[in-house]
């Protein structure tokens, strides 16, 4: 019996039992509503049929480090996000099916505004834009898991984090002022290193206007994200110039290299502000308007660990280290040093009404837009290039999306049925061109050109009905039709000018929860999704160099289709509960990056996005809750989460089958202690840990403890947080307090200190 029939027949036997309690009762004439979230608020109207977990700001405030926005949701299950430094803009997070390089297959929003960058399926260019939200404005966020509801799309594979921010009722006005020091040591690199931050906001309410308007500076200096390395040779010569200061190490495969320098050490300079404004247009209806400046400067810098026998230090050409001769390229260093200068605009117009009576609706139109996206770097050799010289300059400005919907939700006797229609585009123009001074000088001639555009319009309905006040049944059904269109790959050098042809899918998803309360405080529920996944204009059209020829691999990539089941049993009392879930994904055609022959007939292999036959994850996942453990005030949170996850079938690479997917770890699991000792004092304790996981679909990359490689890591983190006044607060906190040192591809900040202090009116 395979696990699609187990988890079949797991939702059969639940059926029947709750038809046999349905036979046992006469359902009354006004059946209540039950709500399967785990807690209902104005800004959460509809009913969703998912197993959700929050963290409030009263939370946030006493017990979590939060530096910005993403930070908040770190100690939630079977979440990862991947924050290679403070302000890092290349945070996406990780799903119970899905690791950090699938970031179209989890979607983020900030009050029903989409945040999630989904141009691409990656880890860098297509990770969220946290920056939109400031943390003081978070009212509370609920992390949705798996794609049961019908009102999202196909990207909600892994999970739905809601963004619940607030409007002030009265006068609100605050000042947060924040340092952070790391001591950071890898390889040959001994550094410390520190961070500021100072916030400020103000809000009001007059009759039916109010406004809120948030400033943020930040400024940081990172650890290296990268190290240059260098394959070492087999055999010994005395050919190359002598140098010392290499360190001797392998890859994640187990090859001998020896590190040669680290690189990419940012040094970011970071500005936002928000403005909302909403105003009453009736006692029921509510418009709202929100404008939000993204404002990034990065300075990356590399240094080597070469020195020549005057002790001048070597970035090029051929180097003999110990014995072994190694030609270093200019390139080795210049893919680490880098400028980034990025403003980005995102506005949103939300009119919504609130009756709570028998219909309500909302409006929601957001518009994203890379104003200015740039990114300048050298192609000279260091360390002449650090003061100029030939270069290229990325070049993204007019990237971007746009997102409707139109949601309604009407609530006859015992049911409440949800509907709505969506309509989004994103934009992809990414440019390449030459410069002869890559720090100042004007763009030339254009190297690259990747354009393209995917729409997609979708019509939805979910009806919950209450059949007896213990039994709720929910189905849905989501219709979306998606277009690929405009898509051009150019290249001067090798050449290559291609329109790529437009491509459309239409596809339903159904979607269906019970849930059954056969006593207080008990729930059972089981839940089934389909979802389709419709790649993004990166994964289409995507380039690779072949020697001399440029080729884009698939530009006729299929949507992934995904099939999610969830068995879930919970158990609540006075001050605590217990949740364990039993999951299961499935899926057809999967949007996977992977090494196989581009060329027909090639034995030659490269790294490209390609449809995958069939994956499959198979998992349980504990939560447990409880205040007042032992002692009045003591709250302990923690998560546990086991996920088998594997290759079923691939043709293009037969030796993926079986193995673990890339990305996933097998256990993952969070803790948070939380200690009020009194009314002003809060103490908190709280660790994350990950087994490894793999970097390559077919698991050679045995090595863990490496520039990249993928450690498994326990981390514990420490807060104490004290209000001095009524309105000042000062906390002091340390990130990684055990300094376990490990490398998630990247090297992740070591021991760090943080000390904050808050004022508010």
């Amino acid at each position: 019996m395979d696990s699609k029939t187990i988890y079949g027949a797991g939702l059969t036997v639940l059926a029947a039992a709750l038809a046999s309690q349905v036979r046992a009762e006469s359902p009354p004439a006004t059946a209540p509503a039950q709500v399967i979230v785990t807690a209902v608020r104005p800004a959460q109207r509809v009913q969703l049929p998912v197993q959700t977990e929050t963290v409030t700001s009263r939370t946030i405030a006493a017990s979590i480090n939060v530096v910005n926005t993403e930070d908040a949701v770190k100690y939630l299950p079977d979440i990862l996000v991947r924050k290679r430094h403070i302000g890092d803009t290349q945070a996406p997070i990780t799903t119970r099916t899905s690791g950090v390089g699938s970031s179209a297959r989890s979607l983020i929003y900030a009050d029903d505004v989409l945040v999630s960058a989904l141009i691409g399926n990656n880890n860098s260019t297509a990770s969220p834009r946290w920056g939109l939200i400031a943390p003081q404005e978070i009212d509370h966020i609920d992390v949705l898991y798996g794609p049961f509801a019908a009102a999202y799309p196909g990207n909600s594979i892994g999970e739905v984090v809601n963004i619940v921010t607030r409007m002030p009722t009265h006068l609100e006005a605050g000042v947060d002022i924040l340092g952070a020091w790391q001591n950071f040591s890898e390889y040959a690199t001994h550094e410390d290193l520190g961070s500021g931050q100072i916030s400020a906001y103000v809000g009001d309410r007059a009759g039916p206007l109010a406004f809120w308007l948030s400033a943020n500076h930040l400024t940081t200096t990172a650890q290296p994200l990268a190290f240059v390395t260098e394959t070492a040779p087999s055999t010994t010569s005395a050919a190359g110039v002598p140098t010392a200061g290499a360190v001797a190490a392998v890859n994640r495969t187990g090859q001998p290299i020896q590190v040669i320098g680290a690189g990419s050490m940012e040094h970011q300079l970071q500005d936002n502000a928000k403005l909302k404004v909403s105003l009453d247009l009736s006692p029921s209806v509510t418009a709202t308007y929100s404008v939000g400046v993204f404002s990034n400067q990065v300075n990356a810098t590399a240094r080597t660990y070469l020195a020549n026998a005057a002790g001048d230090p070597v970035y090029a050409g051929t180097v003999n280290i110990a014995g072994q001769a190694i030609s270093v390229p200019a390139s080795a260093f210049d893919a680490n040093v880098y400028h980034y200068d990025e403003l980005h605009v995102g506005q949103s117009l939300k009119i919504a009404s609130h009756t709570g009576g028998d219909f309500d609706w909302e409006v929601v139109g957001s518009l994203y837009d890379y104003v200015r996206d740039r990114e300048e770097m050298p192609s000279g050799a260091l360390p002449a290039a650090n003061a100029g010289g030939p270069g290229t300059v990325t070049d993204m400005d007019g990237t971007g999306w746009g997102t409707l919907d139109l949601k309604g939700v009407w609530r006859p006797v015992a049911q409440e049925v949800s509907f709505g229609l969506h309509a989004d585009q994103f934009d992809l123009i990414s440019n390449k061109f030459n410069t002869p001074n890559w720090i100042a000088g004007p763009e030339t001639s254009l190297a690259t050109s990747s354009l393209g555009k995917t729409r997609t319009l979708a019509a939805w309905a979910q009806d919950a009905w209450a059949i007896t006040p213990a039994v709720k049944l929910t189905l849905g059904a989501r219709l979306e039709t998606w277009n690929a269109f405009g898509g051009l790959n150019f290249s001067a050098v090798p050449a290559l000018n291609q329109r790529q042809p437009a491509l459309s899918a239409t596809h339903i998803s159904p979607k269906a929860s019970l849930a059954w309360t056969p006593a207080a405080g008990w729930r059972l529920t089981a839940s089934y999704g389909e979802a389709y996944r419709f790649p993004t204009v990166e994964e289409l059209y995507q380039a690779v160099t072949t020697g001399v020829i440029l080729s884009v691999p698939n530009p006729n990539l299929r949507p992934e289709d995904a099939h999610s089941g969830e068995l879930s049993v919970e158990r609540n009392w006075g001050k605590g509960s217990v949740r364990v879930s039993a999951f299961g994904e499935w899926v057809d055609n999967a949007l996977i990056s992977q090494t196989a022959p581009l060329l027909p007939g090639s034995t030659t292999l490269f790294s490209f996005v390609q449809n995958v036959g069939e994956t499959r994850v198979l998992g349980v996942e504990t939560v447990v809750e409880q205040d007042d453990v032992l002692v009045k005030g003591l709250s302990l949170t923690a998560s546990l989460v086991y996920a088998d996850a594997r290759t079923v079938a691939d043709a293009a690479l037969p030796s993926a089958v079986g193995k673990q997917l890339t990305g996933v770890p097998t256990w993952r699991a969070t803790a948070v202690a939380s200690y009020q000792a009194t009314p002003r004092l809060t103490l908190t304790a709280a660790v994350r840990y990950s087994s490894r996981v793999f970097a390559t679909i077919n698991d050679i990359d045995p090595v863990t403890h490496t520039f990249q490689g993928f450690d498994p890591y326990l981390v514990a983190d420490l807060r104490v947080a004290y209000q001095v006044t009524p309105h000042l607060t000062a906390s002091l906190g340390v990130d990684n307090a055990n300094d376990d040192n490990y490398f998630l591809f990247h090297p992740f900040p070591q021991r760090t200190v943080l000390a904050e202090l808050k004022w508010a009116l």
